[in-house]
Order: structure tokens, then C-alpha cells, then sequence
């Protein structure tokens, strides 16, 4: 009982969607949500909306291959195209995003906390995540200056430089106020100088800094050490130079785009945000991103960089949800986390939108398929924790758990396609060890009852016709099997004995039939009754196995075969026909005929399972029923009397033949070492009784 309520807590869980932050742990049976019971859909209509069904296709087609053992494509290149197909800006950002923050020079460990902890990988985030930037800002350049050709002025001459030029032809005013060092083509110095570093290309700053190297002093030298170093990272002197001559000079100049590229090259003033030329959020994550320190050694610079980490907290647990109005822009919050590869954050954080949560989920399939995501080591933690092993702002996302929860919303009308998702658990374990992707697809089954088409279906010459698990794994008996055995705890026997008849288990099947066999046994027969039905299922599969053998104990198999007699017998019985199912008791050698037989059948008794023991008290009272009918016919019988000899016709014979016949029942039962029902030796002395 206590299982059971930890099992429906479980259920109540995975139903709800959030950081689930606070929530409890509970036992790691996977139930199916209490909603699924409550809410019927039309049969054959599927729940799962146009972007899911896009999607669940593309994890088909990737299943398939890696079920194949081919080249496994890019997964996150196959979601790219959902956003393609269902024209969604946001989308596709999204999967660019990914894209992006995937290709990553580094492999990571078993361990993806310490791999991404490793000064290395935060360095290849930080560089991804600028290059995303970088490209996004080089295509808004792009469309401002496509919008306003007449004002851009660009003319046909490619390259960063003029496409510099022309967005500033647009946006920047003439005579704007404030602005130092004079012009490079017409345009300012320092805003040029900025925008191409803001679009990621160096080498066109540099060739802005050397054309007003009059006015930019030694930056141009520094601009170019900048350059050409593989780390983006001055060296200690220069660093020292360039951060004296902003202390001195830049920190107060009024041209906000040379304190932002002064910043940005020497690491000045990491604490500023730059707003008059950093105006949105994409600039501000650029900028600060630009400003990371990645190595031990940068104290001794006289540098005061934040980390990676000290921004992810700074983003993620002091600014938060609210300071970035997530609520309402929910693609910026979690453009901004994955970004500062916060990836477990920015799932958890979509995935509580239920128009977005399609998109967590295959982000996360994504980052789980290349080993990026951190899980907890408790397939129960709540959807988001935070492990106090781990490094800050560290969070580890329950993947099992989020995969759960989306299959939810479908796997009634659609259970191939949420065993297309099941299929990425199967490295995953439960509590108990078990494999998770069986486990889930147990449930499914259950759930469902889709035996034949998940499983498979058993043919009469005995042979199994696949189902669709069977691609997905070589032991299908084995998973068949788990399913019977959850399906038997459920208390569903009916279905598992064919899911045990499905994996070839036949001493279960039988051990099964005989317990249910043995709560209908006595039963009258009716049509499409619990009775009729179990009684047909038991006849076909005993035909089966007396045909085609069977795996199964000499004690369960002859148990099986002789309840079967008792069912001809109390069929017999009930409909009247007393000489059958007495022919048929006698044959079965199961009860005693006379005084001199007890001694045997008792013995017997004992070597018989518990399923014919608990049956003797019912088989004991219609045995002696069609006793005692038979008495009174042949008591109301009047017989053929020879006057001349007395003769009765063998009338008084019969009936002590009857009486001893029912005392040796009555003997027998007194005898048994086993305790029957109260009025069992009652009613059968009362019986004997009326006879004598």
C-alpha cells in the first residue's frame, strides 16, 4: 500500500512543469500522469501539434541511423530545419545558437562538469558565443544597410570596412557631439574602430587604426599585438601601458566608442556597461563576454577580469528572471544562458512555457547526445538541482525526467513516436538499476495496452511477429518480459499472461492461469464472463502447448492441466449433467470413492499446490451434491420387486454404495491436514446425514 502511494506522488510530479526546485525526492518507478486517466482523446487523433510532429520525425530519421550503426548525422543540423519549415525566426535563432555553442575544439569527458569547468572549454564557449554574436550583428548590418541603400552609400565594394561604413551612413547622425580623433573616410575614428570589432573583424579595425594612427597613438600598435595574438590577450606590459593611458586620459573622454574599444583591447573597466553604444541585451553579453579572463596568471597583470563563472552568476542568480523581463521575452533570457553556456538553466527555464517546451526538449536532446549536459545522479531530483560538489552557478537538469514529462502530452495517441524519445534513455538507469528506456517502455505498454503493435503478437504455429521495439533492441524477450512483470504487479494478470506467453515464459503463463483459474473455478458459466473469457484464453494456450510443448515444471504443468478438468467438471455440474461431471471427478482419481481409498488420497493431498488444495472445499460440496442426487432419485425410484424371491432390484445395494461413497468423502475431509472454510463439513454432514 505504501508503494503504491509512492508510486501515485510520483505520477502527481512528473504531471507538474517547473524548477521544481523545492520538491521532494520520490522512489524511481516512472508512473504515467494521473491527467492521462482523466482526459480521453477521440481514438486515432493524434495530440501532438504540427512543430512536435516536425520535430518527432526528424528523431525518427535519426534513430534509425544510429539504430543502423551508420554515420550518425548532426542531430542539432536536423532540428535546424524544423525551425526552416515552420518559418520561425526565434526558432531558427535558436538552433543557430546551438549550432554554434556545439562546435566547441574540445571533447568532453564522462564527466561534463569538469570538462566544461576546465579553463580550455570556457575559453571555446566564450569564442563561440562571441562568433554567434559577431555573425548576428553582421546581419543586422546587413538588413539596416539593405533597408537604406540610398543613405548607406555602400556602392558595390565588399568587405567589413565599407559595410562599416555604410550602416554608420545610416545610423550614426552627422556632427554627432562628443565624438574624438577626427575621421577615417568620413566617418568617426572610434565608431568605425568599435563596429568592426563588433562584427569580429580585426583585421578591418587595424586598417582603421592605421589610417588615423595620427590620432590613435600606440593603439595601433596594441590593436595589433591584440590581433595577432591566438587568445585575444595583450601581454603583461602592454597591458599595464594601455590601462594607464585609460586611467589617465580615455576613462574621461567624451567619445563613448574609444572608452568601449579601449575596454575591450586592455581589459579596462570591466565593471562599466557601456550603455550609450552596448544598447541591447546581444551587446551587452558581447561586451562583457569580451572582457573574461581565462588564466591563472592574470593577477599579476594588475588586471581584475571577472571569470566565466563570476558572469554566469552574475547573470543567472543576481540579475535573474525578472531583471530580463523573462517572462515576456523568454527567447532573450534563454539566448542569454546559452550563451554564458548556462545550458542546464536555459532548459529548465523554456521548457516551463508550454508553447516553447517542444524546443527544451530537443535542445536537450542535443546537448545530451554530445555528452554536454550535466544530470543529476538521482533519476528523481527535481527537474533543475544544483550538486554542492559542483562548481557555481553549476545546475544539473533531470533529462529522464524533462523526456518523461514531454511524452506525456502524447504517448496515448502516439506511443511509436514517444518510443522514438524513450530510445535516448537507454544509457540512463533507475534506482534499482535497471535499464530506463525498458522501464519506460514498460509503462508505455501499460499504459497504452498496445501490445500487439509495440510489441509484437504471437502467431499460431507459436512464432512471434515483431513489434516496433524490436528494432531498437536484440533482446526483445527481455523487455517483453519486464513488461509482464509490471503489468503482472499492477495486478493486470489477465494481460500478463499473454505478455508472458509473448516472451516464451510458459511456467508463468500457467502459474498465472492457475491462480486466476482457481478464483473462478467453481463459478456457473455465462456468456462473455470473467469465467467464459479466462476459460477460452486457458483452453487455447493448453492446445498450444500440447501441441507445439512447453518449458514448464512437471508441478505447474500437470496443476494447469487438472484445473482444466475441474473447469469440465463444475461446466458439467452446473448445467446438470451430473453423470458427465461425475465421470469426470472419478476419472480425475482426486477424491476417494471409499473407506478403504482415504488413507491414499490423503497422503496425495499433500503433493497437490495450493491452487487444487484451496479448491478442494467447492469440488468436496459438488461431489457430494450429485451424491446426494443421486440418492434421492434412486430413493424416489420405484423398483422393478420380484414378489416370489423379495428381490428389490438391487435398489437397497445402490444406495449404501451411495452412503459409503459419501462417508469416505466425509472421512476424507475430517482427515485433511488443511483447514476449510467453517460450513464445509457442515453442509457435507448434513448431506451424509440426510442420506442415512
Amino acid at each position: 500500500m505504501e508503494n503504491e502511494w509512492e508510486r501515485e506522488k510520483q505520477k502527481i510530479l512528473n504531471a507538474l512543469v517547473g524548477s521544481a526546485q523545492d520538491t521532494v525526492e520520490f522512489p524511481s518507478e516512472l508512473e504515467k500522469s494521473i491527467l492521462s486517466d482523466s482526459v480521453s482523446v477521440p481514438a486515432g487523433r493524434s495530440t501532438m501539434d504540427n512543430v512536435e510532429m516536425t520535430y518527432s520525425r526528424q528523431v525518427y530519421v535519426y534513430n534509425e541511423e544510429v539504430i543502423q550503426g551508420g554515420i550518425r548525422p548532426s542531430l542539432g543540423d536536423m532540428f535546424s530545419e524544423v525551425g526552416r519549415k515552420i518559418d520561425n525566426q526565434n526558432v531558427s535563432d535558436i538552433w543557430e545558437m546551438i549550432k554554434y555553442m556545439t562546435q566547441v575544439p574540445v571533447t568532453i569527458g564522462r564527466n561534463p562538469v569538469e570538462s566544461r569547468s576546465s579553463q580550455r572549454l570556457e575559453k571555446a564557449f566564450t569564442d563561440q558565443a562571441k562568433a554567434y554574436l559577431e555573425a548576428s550583428y553582421v546581419k543586422y548590418m546587413t538588413n539596416t544597410i539593405s533597408g537604406n541603400l540610398r543613405q548607406a552609400q555602400l556602392g558595390g565594394i565588399p568587405g567589413m570596412y565599407h559595410l562599416v561604413k555604410g550602416f554608420l551612413n545610416v545610423r550614426l547622425p552627422a556632427n554627432t557631439p562628443g565624438l574624438e580623433d577626427g575621421l577615417c573616410d568620413g566617418q568617426p575614428v572610434w565608431a568605425m574602430m568599435y563596429y568592426c570589432i563588433r562584427c569580429g573583424d580585426l583585421q578591418a579595425a587595424v586598417r582603421v587604426s592605421q589610417t588615423a594612427q595620427h590620432y590613435s597613438g600606440d593603439f595601433h600598435a596594441y590593436l595589433q599585438e591584440y590581433t595577432k595574438s591566438a587568445d585575444r590577450r595583450l601581454s603583461a606590459n602592454s597591458m599595464t601601458k594601455i590601462q594607464l593611458t585609460y586611467r589617465r586620459s580615455v576613462r574621461n573622454s567624451t567619445d563613448p566608442y574609444k572608452r568601449a574599444v579601449f575596454c575591450i583591447i586592455g581589459g579596462c573597466d570591466s565593471n562599466n556597461s557601456h550603455t550609450e553604444v552596448a544598447g541591447s541585451t546581444e551587446d551587452y553579453l558581447w561586451l562583457k563576454l569580451c572582457q573574461l579572463q581565462f588564466t591563472e596568471t592574470d593577477d599579476d597583470d594588475g588586471t581584475d577580469l571577472p571569470t566565466l563563472k563570476q558572469l554566469q552568476t552574475k547573470l543567472f542568480e543576481e540579475y535573474g528572471e525578472s531583471h530580463f523581463s523573462a517572462n515576456l521575452q523568454p527567447f532573450l533570457y534563454f539566448k542569454v544562458l546559452i550563451l554564458t553556456a548556462q545550458f542546464e538553466a536555459a532548459i529548465e527555464f523554456l521548457s516551463r512555457h508550454d508553447h516553447l517546451r517542444c524546443h527544451a526538449v530537443h535542445v536537450a536532446l542535443v546537448l545530451y547526445d554530445l555528452k554536454f549536459l550535466a544530470l543529476p545522479d538521482n533519476i528523481q531530483a527535481p527537474l533543475l538541482s544544483k550538486d554542492s560538489s559542483d562548481p557555481e552557478p553549476f545546475r544539473r537538469v533531470n533529462f529522464a525526467r524533462l523526456v518523461v514529462m514531454y511524452t506525456r502530452k502524447f504517448e496515448a495517441t502516439d506511443p511509436r513516436e514517444a518510443l522514438q524519445y524513450f530510445y535516448f534513455l537507454r544509457e540512463l538507469k533507475t534506482l534499482q538499476g535497471e535499464n530506463l528506456f525498458i522501464s519506460c517502455v514498460s509503462e508505455l505498454v501499460m499504459e497504452t495496452r498496445e501490445y500487439e503493435m509495440l510489441l509484437g503478437r504471437l502467431e499460431k504455429d507459436g512464432s512471434r511477429k515483431p513489434g516496433v521495439i524490436d528494432k531498437f533492441l536484440g533482446d526483445t524477450l527481455k523487455i517483453i518480459e519486464t513488461v509482464a512483470r509490471d503489468t503482472e504487479g499492477k495486478g493486470r494478470f489477465e494481460d500478463a499472461v499473454g505478455l508472458y506467453d509473448l516472451a516464451k515464459n510458459h511456467e508463468k503463463v500457467m502459474e498465472l492461469l492457475n491462480k486466476l483459474l482457481t478464483q473462478v473455478l467453481s463459478q456457473p458459466s455465462s456468456p462473455q464472463s470473467n469465467r467464459d473469457l479466462l476459460k477460452m484464453l486457458a483452453l487455447s494456450i493448453a492446445e498450444r502447448y500440447k501441441s507445439l510443448g512447453c518449458e514448464g515444471t512437471r508441478s505447474t504443468t500437470s496443476t494447469f492441466y487438472l484445473l482444466l478438468d475441474l473447469v469440465t467438471f463444475f461446466d458439467s455440474f452446473h448445467t446438470g449433467n451430473l453423470d458427465h461431471a461425475f465421470d469426470v471427478i472419478k476419472q480425475l482419481k482426486l477424491l476417494p470413492f471409499s473407506v478403504d481409498a482415504v488413507e491414499q488420497k490423503v497422503n496425495a493431498f499433500q503433493h497437490y499446490n495450493d491452487e487444487i488444495r484451496r479448491s478442494l472445499p467447492d469440488i468436496l460440496l459438488a461431489t457430494m451434491n450429485i451424491i446426494s442426487n443421486k440418492y434421492r432419485t434412486a430413493r424416489n425410484q420405484s423398483p422393478a420387486r420380484n414378489f416370489a424371491t423379495g428381490d428389490d432390484g438391487g435398489k437397497e445395494s445402490f444406495i449404501n454404495y451411495l452412503r459409503q461413497q459419501a462417508k469416505a468423502l466425509i472421512t476424507f475431509s475430517g482427515r485433511l491436514p488443511y483447514r476449510m472454510p467453517g460450513d464445509t463439513h457442515a453442509r457435507l454432514i448434513q448431506m451424509e446425514v440426510i442420506m442415512n
